[in-house]
């Protein structure tokens, strides 16, 4: 069987001017998770990453650190189809219908940073109202039925190009780990989610494939930063 590792990008700079980059604890975290992969040993037959900036400098780095141990790391490839969702796009689409019982909430939205749990739980109550489609239907907003569409779709081109046995490292988001649990383990957008919000950054998800058939093996490995005793390292964001 092959092995398809699914990465969470490492922490981005929430609360500046361009969200997606990394900060300097998510280029940390992504040089300890090259650290982590050379000291198991692992191979890589192949690299797949989106094309949002954090996914791919935390794919970069984190082969970077791998080679330094002389082992030998694939071309990074690109495929959008593994970008995350637009998270700014379900903020301004559904902020406004939420104003009348959260009448704050545009406050915390914009100054999220000094506000981070509040944040979450507004964002959260969002993402929620998406994947459910209890909003207001915005034609440039993707919706969570495209959104798992665009990302199944890009899991049977890997797999179908895919050789037996591979073992394959995908970079990507949160949100877009969360469509992958609900696709291949049947379980519900909503408890999709409510792992989602659990994933740290850099942390391992492992699917064992064969052809198209897939099965989770592992969730949300922090070992890698677990083993450093650098609780900094650990982040959600």
């Amino acid at each position: 069987m092959g092995n398809l590792y699914l990465i969470r990008h490492g922490q981005a700079s929430f609360g500046a001017d361009d969200y997606d980059v990394l900060s300097a604890v998510g280029e940390r975290q992504s040089l300890a998770l090259g650290e982590h992969l050379a000291q198991l040993g692992l191979r890589l037959d192949r690299c797949v990453a989106g094309s949002l900036r954090r996914q791919q400098d935390t794919a970069r780095l984190a082969l970077e650190a791998l080679q330094t141990h002389g082992t030998a790391v694939p071309v990074i490839e690109t495929d959008a189809a593994f970008n995350e969702f637009d998270a700014d796009g379900v903020i301004r689409a559904l902020l406004p219908g939420l104003l009348s019982d959260e009448p704050e909430a545009l406050h915390i939205l914009r100054n999220g940073a000094q506000h981070r749990s509040e944040f979450q739980r507004l964002f959260a109550l969002m993402v929620q109202r998406w994947h459910n489609g209890d909003h207001t239907q915005d034609e440039h907003l993707e919706t969570w039925q495209a959104f798992t569409t665009r990302v199944g779709d890009g899991l049977r081109r890997l797999l179908d190009s895919a050789a037996a046995g591979a073992n394959i490292a995908l970079f990507t988001s949160g949100g877009t780990i969360a469509a992958l649990l609900h696709l291949v383990t049947g379980i519900t957008p909503a408890q999709a989610f409510a792992l989602n919000w659990q994933i740290i950054n850099t942390s391992l998800s492992h699917l064992k494939f064969r052809g198209r058939d897939v099965a989770l093996a592992s969730f949300n490995s922090q070992a890698h930063v677990q083993l450093l005793r650098a609780p900094e390292l650990i982040t959600y964001r």
